[in-house]
């Protein structure tokens, strides 16, 4: 006979899941007392860290990463990050304690209640097992799910199944890669090579969801046999396309306005992994211009759904784009000018001076490798960033497709650990390292090599633009009701967790810190956060 646990971690070993994620309560003591020592337990201090950790890793080693929470307060604090693994198409395994099965109905400490639906509609999958018995089946349908529908599936455990005995019998798990479809129906295919074909000025919109090597090898194929340019859909959570390719014309604008002036000059709009179109704020009007066709390629059913196209082809985009090559005939070369690449050569920093949010992307665009994990979170100066340090190669960009702040240091220690031969920098506002910043003691606790670059401005930079924009009845900027916070130095933050930190206030000392830090990170064995001073 074995126990429950037993069959549940030999599961695991062989889904891979080996690395747990956690910060645990009362109710995982019986399934984490005495771990094998095959396993890799990962402490955050936060549930929010915990989840943000393990979505970096999920998304940078292309597997579901393995989450456990305790109860009401570990589901709930998780919650948020949650939606944020949702949104970014992250697979995570999240087994949540329960209490004892044996006295829930008399409603003891700790006992958690609608834990299938605190986490509203974000999970792709909940599972509460009747029996004991059939717990490790769950976690192994779990893996499953998340799998293939790229998002958190849960598991609520009582806390003393644990320890019940079952049957040896080895569990039959399904193996996710064979039930994916590799054939696209032909007709859809060559109804989209012919309106390509017919187009006489198309263009390509890469998304997040043609994040992989071979959905950019083929994508590339493509749009060199159009001709066209690409375009990064706005907001993306990932970089779509090589942003140092010839033809890549830079990222959207997410208002209507500018978007139709943007493709005014195209008849067709090809989206790839990226719906059609992420917007904000609200605008009037129409997306494109009358009489531009539209076509989406995806591999999200709901993104398909949302988007008002004239064909829709739910698919891995990789297979579609190539199997769109073999029809396609060639295009004559282009007579009217393109779009300018936004991608602005590297050049090192001023000498002397302020330092501002452009000099630091362009030191780091002078240095960073091509295959550097670069995370972001700093809303204010994005658009900035992403024109300055393009995204040479995939995962090469990462931040939150929810939007929602304390993604980013998790998710970028995370990232090292599941990538650990690829750099990882992460580029955050002072004001969303703070959501998530007990993540640093994690970093330090286990040696991630990470720079975290933080800019620090005292504020919320993001609200204050926005507050301004709004204006008032008398035609003046509007005012921000929030304070500033430019108390709080997050180098002494850092080093109070046990990572080391260094402050930057000019342009010379940025040049110096990432000349002795960037040749190092490959190797690096410890995270290092650089608080640089911005106007």
């Amino acid at each position: 006979m074995t126990t429950v646990r037993d069959a549940a971690f030999r599961a695991l070993r062989q889904l891979g899941g080996t690395t747990l994620f956690a910060n645990p309560g009362s109710t995982e003591i019986g399934l984490l007392t005495d771990l094998s020592e095959d396993f890799e337990f990962v402490l955050a201090l936060h549930e929010g860290s915990v989840v943000g950790m393990a979505t970096g890793y999920a998304l940078a080693a292309g597997h579901p990463a393995v989450v456990i929470l305790h109860t009401t307060a570990g589901l709930g604090n998780a919650v948020g990050a949650l939606a944020t693994a949702r949104e970014n198409g992250a697979p995570l395994v999240v087994v949540v304690g329960q209490q004892d099965r044996r006295h829930l109905a008399s409603n003891p400490f700790l006992s958690g209640h609608g834990l299938d639906r605190l986490a509203g509609d974000y999970p792709v999958w909940t599972m509460q097992p009747t029996l004991p018995r059939d717990v490790p089946g769950a976690i192994a349908r779990a893996w499953w799910e998340a799998d293939q529908g790229r998002g958190p599936a849960l598991v609520i455990v009582p806390m003393d199944d644990w320890d019940v005995e079952m049957d040896d019998d080895p569990i039959r798990l399904v193996t996710p890669q064979l039930l994916r479809a590799t054939e696209v129906p032909a007709a859809a295919v060559a109804e989209l090579a012919k309106l390509l074909a017919e187009a006489e000025s198309p263009v390509v919109v890469a998304g997040a969801g043609n994040n992989d090597r071979r959905g950019w090898e083929a994508l590339r194929t493509l749009v060199e046999r159009l001709d066209c340019p690409v375009w990064q859909e706005a907001f993306g959570a990932q970089a779509g396309f090589a942003q140092d390719h010839p033809q890549f014309a830079g990222h959207l604008p997410a208002g209507r306005a500018a978007l139709r002036t943007a493709l005014a000059s195209h008849d067709f709009v090809l989206a790839v992994g990226a719906p059609v179109f992420r917007q904000y704020p609200y605008e009037p009007g129409a997306l494109l211009n009358p009489g531009v066709g539209v076509a989406v390629v995806t591999r999200e059913l709901a993104e398909a759904a949302l988007s008002p196209v004239d064909l829709a082809i739910v698919a891995e985009p990789a297979t579609v784009c190539l199997d769109i090559v073999d029809l396609l005939p060639e295009r004559p070369a282009r007579t009217s000018a393109e779009p300018t690449p936004a991608v602005a050569p590297p050049v090192d920093v001023r000498p002397a001076g302020r330092l501002d949010p452009e000099d630091v992307f362009t030191a780091l665009a002078a240095r960073l490798d091509p295959d550097t994990i670069l995370v972001e979170e700093s809303p204010s100066s994005r658009s900035r960033l992403q024109n300055l340090v393009p995204a040479r190669e995939p995962l090469g960009f990462l931040s939150a497709a929810m939007g929602g702040l304390g993604f980013g240091l998790p998710a970028a220690i995370g990232a090292r650990m599941a990538r650990p031969d690829r750099p990882v920098v992460a580029v955050l506002g002072d004001g969303s390292s703070i959501y998530a910043i007990q993540a640093l003691w994690s970093a330090a606790q286990y040696r991630v090599g990470v720079l975290i670059v933080v800019l620090a401005n005292g504020r919320y930079a993001i609200m204050d633009q926005l507050a301004r924009s709004y204006g008032n009845e008398t035609g003046q900027p509007g005012r921000a009701p929030w304070p500033a916070f430019p108390q709080i130095d997050l180098a002494e933050v850092a080093e109070g967790f046990g990572c080391p930190a260094r402050t930057v206030n000019t342009p010379g000392e940025l040049a110096e810190v990432l000349d002795d830090i960037v040749p190092a990170l490959r190797s690096g064995q410890a995270p290092m956060l650089l608080n640089v001073a911005v106007s």
